[in-house]
């Protein structure tokens, strides 16, 4: 992508993809694989990042009616990551503990996505509510 001067654009730092079907989980995969590659990441890190953000995606589409998901490259200065957002409008989680506890399912599922992906992130956030949606962000680093 070439910028007004004719020099190499800055490619975007933040996607966002919708989730309203499984084809869009597929296209979030992809997209998450293309962006670690792009990264340096190794095939441990994608294949853990791309594991998370599937129960994720699965969850907004399952739970929360669907929405979307943002990918972001991340910086603090001293390490470089990818970042995954996940935002539906759905009912909200009544209780975060319950929901996290391995086992717990309120849909019939196996009860591992929230847990599961906030073991296979370096960084794991949930913001919820009951009737205010959810947001669950992960991210991992890039170790240097």
């Amino acid at each position: 992508m070439l910028g007004a001067q004719g020099q190499a654009a800055a490619q975007p730092t933040q996607q966002i993809l919708p989730l309203h079907s499984d084809e869009d989980v597929v296209r979030l995969r992809k997209q998450v694989r293309d962006s670690m590659v792009a990264m340096g990441f190794g095939l441990i890190e994608q294949t853990k990042i791309i594991t998370a953000a599937s129960e994720l995606a699965r969850n907004t589409l399952r739970y929360g009616g669907g929405g979307e998901a943002h990918i972001a490259r991340v910086s603090d200065g001293a390490r470089l990551g990818l970042e995954l957002r996940f935002v539906d409008a759905g009912p909200g989680i009544e209780d975060i503990t319950l929901a996290l506890t391995d086992g717990y399912t309120s849909g019939g599922g196996l009860g591992l996505g929230l847990g599961g992906a906030k073991r296979l992130a370096d960084a794991f956030h949930i913001d919820t509510a009951p009737g205010a949606g959810t947001t669950v962000t992960i991210a991992k680093w890039k170790l240097f």
